[in-house]
């Protein structure tokens, strides 16, 4: 059992990041999953209007495999930027999913130079031959002004980052970090609880947020706001509601999600106030 005593709530403005595809899901799965420029920007205003302040993006290839194209990027970015201006922070994903080595994911964010972007560690880093080359484009992204949100999938990677930060391989003071909870498998649910070795291991000013694979997701929302942390829902992890019913859109897993920060005495925060807490310029 975990010793682990949480500080009290925090009441700092909630960000509420909405991932509406991700990589893997197709409209097989959702009608409504948005994949096309268009369709993307469209659930981005939908999303902003429920209470968003960031959009994870992924966008497909022609076969609707997942991508990192620069250029297919920049599409999303453009329909998203006509839709909505500066409304939501633009963070792009740096995703492998088994496609890419560190170095196309990294020639990425170099070329495109996003506001903001998600770097997993395990995928990025996966050895200690590749530290040295990772701290650099970490620091060439601090120097970018580009925000870099760390992924980590359980709290060892967790205790890795803060090492990695104290020992100056990550080189801001109190990185953004996102904890995982779960993965993509048939009847995957995660649960609150997942989420306390990962708190655990932060240090308690250190910004992070939660996603939570399956039907569970908005309960562990209310755990991270809670705890004090951010949020990020939509399609990439789950479909559902809170109540069950499958959500007619991401809009309604950000909607559920802003109600819960609400009630618990947190506003929600607006693009400005999420790029403070990303770190974005």
């Amino acid at each position: 059992m975990s010793s682990y005593i949480p500080p009290a709530p925090a009441a700092d403005p909630v960000v509420l990041c909405v991932a509406p595809n991700g990589a893997r899901r197709t409209q097989a799965d959702h009608p409504a999953l948005p994949l096309r420029p268009h369709e993307i920007a469209a659930e981005a205003a939908a999303c902003a209007d429920a209470g968003a302040s960031v959009i994870h993006l992924h966008v497909r290839d022609d076969a609707g495999a997942h991508s990192l194209d620069a250029g297919r990027y920049r599409e999303a970015i453009t329909a998203i930027r006509r839709e909505l201006g500066d409304r939501l922070l633009i963070q792009i994903t740096t995703e492998s999913v088994g496609r890419y080595v560190p170095e196309q994911q990294m020639a990425l964010v170099r070329e495109l130079r996003p506001p903001a972007a998600s770097v997993a560690l395990r995928e990025l880093v996966p050895d200690e031959a590749a530290t040295a080359t990772a701290a650099g484009f970490f620091e060439w992204a601090l120097r970018e002004g580009i925000a870099l949100q760390y992924i980590v999938y359980d709290a060892d990677e967790a205790r890795r980052l803060v090492a990695w930060t104290r020992a100056g391989i990550v080189p801001q003071r109190a990185p953004n970090v996102l904890f995982v909870l779960g993965r993509y498998a048939a009847g995957q649910k995660s649960a609150p609880r997942d989420l306390l070795p990962f708190v655990h291991e932060w240090p308690d000013d250190w910004p992070w947020s939660v996603c939570a694979f399956g039907s569970a997701e908005a309960i562990c929302m209310a755990a991270g706001i809670g705890l004090g942390g951010h949020a990020r829902v939509g399609f990439e992890n789950n479909l559902q509601r809170a109540d069950g019913s499958l959500a007619r859109r991401n809009a309604d897993l950000v909607a559920d999600v802003a109600a819960i920060a609400r009630r618990t005495g947190r506003s929600v925060a607006n693009a400005a106030q999420a790029r403070n807490v990303y770190g974005a310029a």
